[in-house]
């Protein structure tokens, strides 16, 4: 990480702060008091990135000024690309309301499931990855929306047009809809994707929880200006999703030219063991929306798009409870993962890197064993899901399965079912 060290100098914190960065081996690079001057310090570009409509209001309105050696128009003509596993078509199977849950994954970004389109500016995928080798002259950006990364294995050093972030698994980051960037690995790295189109994600509201609590303001950092002024003679590819395909150009420059920028349209990334958790202190179980770390709104309040919720270490102290998650079924779609150690619901089965699919109104909750040792266990404080780190990405949208997650990956565990069967009856109409 050498070079990474070199040519990181740090971060800003704060989640929709308006940001203020230059590259320090070009100080001034900024203009004053304007955005757009007749003649830019350095003679540089200035570029505007729009994630919202010029219209919106300000809170939800979402710009950064970019001052780059190139501006981004300078490309050859988009070309169709491949997409291989890579899809928006969710009718291309029958639906199953079934609960699944995929076991490990092969190499390359696989979409396992999603419901909407791009076109329309509304809906999600969900998709997982695995990938051993670096993008080396090649970039992506997604015109259909924001994403969402979650590592599982292996860091991500992520060169985005406003810098550099590395990101680690317990982090997450987020690169919002049309910025470039490009990924280094070190080793075989794999995790999961978020894909929200129409919406950008939002720190939840806090209500009754007051001003401080979940995930703070001032933990998510931002990158600072880094540029480079490279040729590349061979061509360098930039690689656009667009309405779900993939489409590439050619140029002969790095897109990562930006030498300044100001605003509050940025990638960023936050690390989970930041939360601060909220949890019932007396009786029952609160909702899990308490451990809601950001949310796409969908357009009905109170609705989401998708939540990204993690299930952190934390204390159980409830009295006279069944702690474990409890039986349910959702007018919401659940889709499960873990990043290390075991769901407390189900400790046997569900490895690090696995994935669960509780469809809308399909029952689930803790496998027999996990109900029994929890109805039995002396309720003492305790420290639940210590080493551990399981998320759920929610949606109000009722999810399709791919054809891939179905049936060409064979990665299913077709035996789920069976943790629920050895559930039995202690129905006893003389014991109150």
């Amino acid at each position: 990480f050498g070079l990474f060290l070199k040519c990181l100098h740090g971060y800003m914190s704060g989640f929709g702060n308006e940001h203020v960065s230059e590259d320090p081996r070009c100080p001034g690079a900024l203009p004053e008091g304007q955005n757009n001057p007749q003649v830019c310090p350095y003679g540089l570009y200035a570029e505007q990135l729009s994630g919202s409509a010029f219209t919106c209001p300000r809170p939800t309105n979402k710009r950064s000024w970019l001052y780059r050696i190139l501006p981004s128009v300078c490309h050859k003509p988009f070309k169709p690309l491949k997409e291989g596993h890579l899809t928006h078509n969710w009718d291309e199977i029958e639906p199953d309301p079934n609960q699944v849950t995929v076991l490990e994954r092969p190499l390359g970004l696989h979409t396992l499931c999603g419901a909407g389109e791009p076109r329309g500016r509304n809906g999600i995928a969900i998709h997982i990855f695995v990938c051993n080798a670096s993008m080396l002259n090649r970039c992506l950006y997604n015109s259909d929306g924001d994403f969402l990364i979650v590592p599982q294995q292996g860091k991500l050093l992520i060169t985005t047009e406003f810098g550099k972030m590395l990101v680690e698994p317990n982090e997450i980051c987020v690169i919002q809809q049309g910025m470039r960037f490009s990924v280094e690995v070190f080793g075989e790295t794999r995790g999961y994707i978020l894909e929200v189109y129409g919406a950008h994600f939002e720190l939840p509201d806090l209500g009754p929880i007051g001003a401080n609590g979940l995930a703070n303001p001032r933990d998510f950092l931002v990158p600072v200006a880094w540029y480079e002024d490279r040729q590349v003679p061979g061509g360098y590819t930039v690689i656009s999703k667009y309405q779900g395909k993939l489409f590439a150009a050619q140029q002969d420059f790095s897109p990562f030219n930006v030498v300044a920028w100001h605003g509050n349209y940025t990638p960023y990334k936050y690390h989970l063991e930041k939360f601060m958790v909220i949890n019932s202190v007396a009786f029952d179980h609160a909702d899990p929306s308490i451990f809601t770390v950001l949310t796409a709104k969908s357009t009905r309040p109170g609705v989401a798009l998708a939540d990204f919720v993690i299930f952190p270490p934390r204390w159980g102290v409830a009295d006279n409870t069944f702690r474990p998650p409890y039986y349910h079924r959702n007018c919401m779609s659940e889709f499960m993962g873990l990043i290390k150690g075991h769901y407390e619901a189900k400790e046997e089965g569900f490895q690090p890197g696995g994935a669960s699919l509780h469809s809308m109104m399909t029952p689930h909750g803790p496998d027999a064993d996990c109900f029994e040792k929890a109805s039995k266990a002396k309720l003492e404080p305790e420290r639940v899901a210590e080493g551990t780190m399981a998320f759920m990405f929610e949606s109000s949208l009722s999810l399709a399965v791919t054809k891939w997650g179905l049936q060409t990956s064979n990665r299913l565990d077709k035996n789920y079912y069976k943790c629920w069967e050895p559930l039995k009856s202690h129905f006893n109409p003389n014991c109150k």
